[in-house]
């Protein structure tokens, strides 16, 4: 099996690919984000470099990616409509405190008690808004900015009414250019291309990015031409005096202003919820199942805001579209998101005009990739096959997120979930005891019913356990256990082999975590063990 990575630097060979993929998709949806938010096109520059060099080094999370959110451009637009914009900066400044007491009051916790049909719903839903979003794009229609994920948008449309205009409204040379891209994106997947080495440095969205400048500067004297709106348009500083002048100073007079302190602590709240969610998202798709310290996270996004409200940035949280393109490409480390942060302060010291030279349908066709690869059919028929108490939470949350946005589809998933978990559970109690007997095993022992509401206590209890130990997990006497419970000691059992964990079950089926058939009652109606289960 292969090893954990250890160390920052120490997957260079994957993760600089990966920080490059990452930083092709950065750039666009930190401008996007910045117009849609109605703020200076560079402040969402500023979070993006912020987010991606100061939290990324702060953060323990290995794979996820801190910039600018979709999530919170709505309030961001409010906020500096009503405030203005140097005292609405004060605002993201006071709300980075508030998340770095969230962090020390221990409220990473919060993350733990999302339902998995709902985090899986969420990955889906994003993975389809990103398609439904790019399709424009992709056929250049670019009235709706890079980064907008709301289903009404910001010129009037909706997700749907934007799709039907741009058939009225194609532009050939972007069309031209995504089909391409897809096709290469696609031919990078295929085993006879993965088997070439050089596959392994230059990544598909590179090499797609490549050939989408050298096809527009071919059609630059043709009908064929883009106009800079399909182009990506980075703000460009002719000397270092104009460069300066891109940064912003909040206005501390304004500290006694009651409308920035709600404004602070509505930016505080949301977006440690954005980031708690995409935390959860992220690690689920890790491929070591890596779990990161929640509390560390929260206090890394504080340090991020209060120093991109500083200089003039908009709001950061872990971003869930960039971390899914991260490990889609390969990153193993947080290295990767700190590369992508340093290759954003680089590009727009010393390239920004080679930046405005690539298509937005280049990127386009990266993302419907990122978001087919969030969406794949397979999981619909596998949340289907889990039942309805799993699959029903888990179409609301996506249905949900397709019509409203983020958030509102998250609040509406939890409750459906909610709902089917205490009809489940209403009546039983829950412990997990551990306990170290004699033999040197730790026994965690697992009550009657087993549902989601536990899944923070499981979690804090596995992940406190020693690397080299033995470890009994015994359900004989439970009754009833929650898929998300399952789930979270699948997971944690591929984590005990990096860790040298020997972990074995009682009442529990190693392979699927279900409770084992074969178990007899007494005749009270309890049951009877049987032989533990080992995995090694």
């Amino acid at each position: 099996m292969e090893s954990q990575p250890k160390g920052f630097f120490s997957e260079l060979k994957s993760d600089f690919p990966a920080g490059l993929v990452v930083f092709l998709v950065a750039v666009p949806l930190c401008l996007g984000i910045a117009l849609a938010s109605g703020a200076p096109l560079f402040s969402g520059v500023i979070s993006g470099i912020v987010g991606g060099t100061v939290v990324a080094l702060l953060s323990g999370s290995p794979l996820g990616v801190s910039g600018p959110a979709a999530g919170l451009a709505v309030i961001v637009l409010t906020a500096i409509q009503a405030l203005g914009y140097e005292p609405f900066l004060l605002a993201v400044v006071i709300a980075g405190v508030f998340q770095l007491l969230l962090g020390f009051a221990k409220a990473g916790v919060i993350g733990y008690f999302f339902p998995s049909s709902v985090i899986k719903g969420m990955l889906t839903g994003i993975g389809l808004i990103i398609i439904l979003k790019q399709i424009p794009h992709a056929f250049g229609y670019d009235s709706d900015p890079e980064g907008d994920y709301a289903f009404q948008q910001i010129n009037g449309e909706n997700t749907f009414t934007a799709l039907e205009h741009m058939l009225s409204a194609i532009t050939p040379g972007a069309l031209l250019i995504s089909i391409l891209s897809l096709a290469v994106l696609i031919l990078w997947q295929q085993p006879f291309i993965k088997r070439l080495k050089f596959t392994t440095i230059v990544q598909g969205p590179l090499v797609v990015v490549a050939m989408g400048i050298i096809i527009q500067q071919i059609l630059i004297n043709t009908s064929w031409n883009l106009d800079p709106e399909h182009l990506v348009t980075l703000p460009v500083a002719n000397d270092w005096s104009e460069f300066l002048g891109l940064f912003t100073l909040p206005d501390f007079s304004q500290w006694n202003n009651p409308a920035i302190w709600i404004t602070a602590i509505t930016i505080a709240i949301v977006a440690s919820l954005e980031t708690l969610l995409s935390v959860e998202a992220t690690d689920k798709l890790d491929p070591y199942k890596r779990l990161t310290p929640t509390n560390q996270e929260l206090k890394a996004q504080g340090v991020g805001n209060l120093l991109s409200g500083l200089i003039g940035g908009i709001p950061v949280t872990q971003v869930i579209v960039r971390s899914s393109a991260n490990i889609q490409s390969g990153g193993k480390t947080k290295a990767a998101a700190f590369i992508h942060g340093l290759m954003l302060l680089v590009s727009v010291l010393a390239i920004p005009k080679l930046l405005n030279m690539i298509p937005l349908a280049s990127l386009a066709a990266v993302l419907i990739v990122v978001g087919f690869k969030l969406a794949k059919p397979s999981l619909f028929k596998e949340m289907y096959k889990l039942g309805q108490k799993q699959f029903i939470p888990f179409m609301v949350t996506i249905i949900a997120i397709l019509f409203t946005d983020l958030l509102v589809g998250i609040g509406i998933g939890m409750v459906i979930a909610i709902f089917y978990i205490l009809l489940n559970n209403y009546k039983a109690p829950y412990f997990v005891e551990d306990k170290r007997k004699d033999d040197g095993i730790i026994h965690l022992e697992l009550a009657e019913d087993v549902s989601f509401l536990n899944k923070a206590s499981i979690l804090l209890s596995l992940k406190k356990l020693p690397a080299n130990s033995k470890v009994l997990i015994d359900a004989s006497n439970t009754l009833h256990i929650d898929y998300d419970i399952k789930e979270i000691i699948m997971e944690y059992k591929a984590n005990a082999a990096y860790k040298n964990i020997d972990l074995s079950f009682i009442g529990l089926d190693a392979e699927t975590m279900d409770l084992q058939p074969s178990a007899k009652q007494d005749k009270a109606g309890a049951r009877i063990p049987g032989p533990p289960v080992t995995f090694d």
